[in-house]
């Protein structure tokens, strides 16, 4: 691509082919179904890290750093052509999964262009003004004659942003005020008649405008297309695929026990105090006082279990124990324990089934006498206070974790919670509630370690 460098004394012509693509329309390759879904997986771990990052509250300077070790973690460098199209490939995959909602779109518009501005903000000014043109904005750099009849304000601006400034050398965009909402609100900009002067350093606020409207747009075309079309056309291949992404677990799998690999029965109730989340201390807590939980419970609570190493006997010994005291021996052998061997492998397929991550308890709707699901999604602000202060969660903590939740960030509510609980961070955030019970019990180890 041929653009045109301006500097003050000086113009030339140089190549620049942007390694940031704009997403404009789907690519004509062969993606394997395998890569098609791997693809997507990276991906969205990076914007599920750049969601969590801005949940914490990560400043600029922070989030830098977040997004660009999350791009080379997670979509390989250097850059190649495999790359840039795993780039694109990812991008158009997942704006199939996510544009099947309005909460879905909601999400991965942010998401997508807050990365795309990170993205942008870390190429070259060549790149960017590359990428600006391949937007065709209409909008042209000003001239040497209007620049100094302007100089003196444009000096002022950016002294007041960085005070240590004494001149400007560099190029100036003028458009219109209502484009760049963002530099009005917070007077990084000269206004005059009805223009902002933007200073190439800040073109991210126009580029990344143009690229949220025409993502947003899209999003709305391609669920039409999904709709009407695709996802009866791919029922069979790409439909359970997309329709799973946008609730997947992406992180290790807990269907085996880890670090700690058994848990006995004359233990359970001091563990279950000191380690288990939220979630399911009180399916616990709810088992041992009315002595039965429904479907829900039992599978949420029951493969928890499993995966912190409760062994089969000890499983049903557990289950029996409690649920014999409300319906009797005979029917907890004739109505359950068959569906607690079979969440062990022992029955039926001999399927292996893998605890529930956090994103499948949060997903989960619990009825009139369920207890399952996440209770700081679930749960009246005034029972999630009791719970988390008989977890032991102090005052300026709960606030934190409040706050969390009604901003809906579930997660991050519980990864708060497990800091205040354990006096330790948890910079990876909870995943799912046996990484909390695994993590929790490292911690307890160690400490414990340490007083010997």
């Amino acid at each position: 691509m041929e653009i045109v460098r301006s500097q003050r004394n000086s113009l030339s012509v140089v190549e620049v082919v942007p390694t940031l693509p704009l997403y404009r329309s789907a690519p004509l390759l062969e993606v394997r179904l395998e890569d098609f879904e791997l693809y997507a997986i990276d991906r969205l771990r990076v914007l599920k890290g750049i969601s969590d990052g801005l949940s914490r509250g990560k400043k600029p300077d922070e989030m830098d750093k977040l997004v660009d070790d999350l791009w080379k973690a997670n979509m390989r460098h250097p850059q190649t052509s495999e790359v840039i199209n795993k780039d694109i490939i990812s991008h158009f995959v997942l704006r199939l999964v996510y544009c099947r909602t309005e909460e879905l779109r909601k999400w991965f518009l942010s998401m997508e262009t807050t990365l795309f501005r990170y993205r942008f903000r870390l190429e070259s000014s060549d790149v960017q003004r590359a990428l600006m043109t391949e937007f065709d904005l209409p909008y042209k750099a000003v001239g040497n004659a209007e620049f100094e009849s302007v100089k003196e304000k444009l000096i002022q601006v950016a002294r007041s942003i960085v005070p240590s400034l004494s001149s400007v050398d560099t190029i100036f965009y003028k458009v219109p005020f209502e484009e760049v909402p963002e530099l009005v609100a917070s007077r990084r900009v000269f206004i005059l008649k009805g223009n902002a002067y933007v200073a190439m350093n800040q073109v991210v606020s126009l580029v990344v405008t143009q690229f949220r409207s025409h993502l947003s747009k899209a999003l709305v075309l391609t669920n039409r297309k999904w709709t009407s079309t695709i996802r009866e056309q791919e029922k069979d291949r790409l439909t359970p695929i997309v329709e799973a992404l946008s609730t997947s677990y992406l992180g290790p799998d807990y269907s085996q026990p880890r670090e700690f690999t058994e848990i006995s029965l004359k233990d359970i109730d001091q563990v279950a105090k000191s380690s288990f989340p939220l979630c399911m201390r009180h399916l616990f807590e709810k088992l041992r006082e009315d002595h039965h939980l429904k479907h829900g419970g039992r599978m949420q609570l029951g493969l928890f279990l499993k995966g912190v190493g409760l062994k089969l006997d000890d499983a049903l010994a557990f289950w029996k124990a409690e649920f014999s005291r409300k319906v009797g021996v005979e029917r907890f052998d004739k109505e359950y324990a068959y569906s607690i061997r079979h969440n062990y492998g022992k029955e039926g397929k001999r399927t292996d089934y893998t605890p529930y991550s956090c994103q499948k308890v949060i997903s989960l709707t619990p009825g009139v006498g369920d207890h399952h699901g996440c209770p700081y999604r679930h749960f009246s602000e005034e029972n999630l206070r009791a719970a988390l202060g008989k977890m032991g969660v102090g005052n300026r903590a709960l606030e934190d974790v409040i706050d969390k939740v009604r901003n809906r960030h579930y997660q991050l509510a519980c990864t708060l919670t497990f800091e205040a609980v354990h006096s330790s961070s948890c910079d990876a955030g909870i995943n799912h509630p046996n990484q909390y019970f695994s993590d929790s019990q490292k911690i307890l180890e160690s400490k414990k370690t340490s007083t010997m």
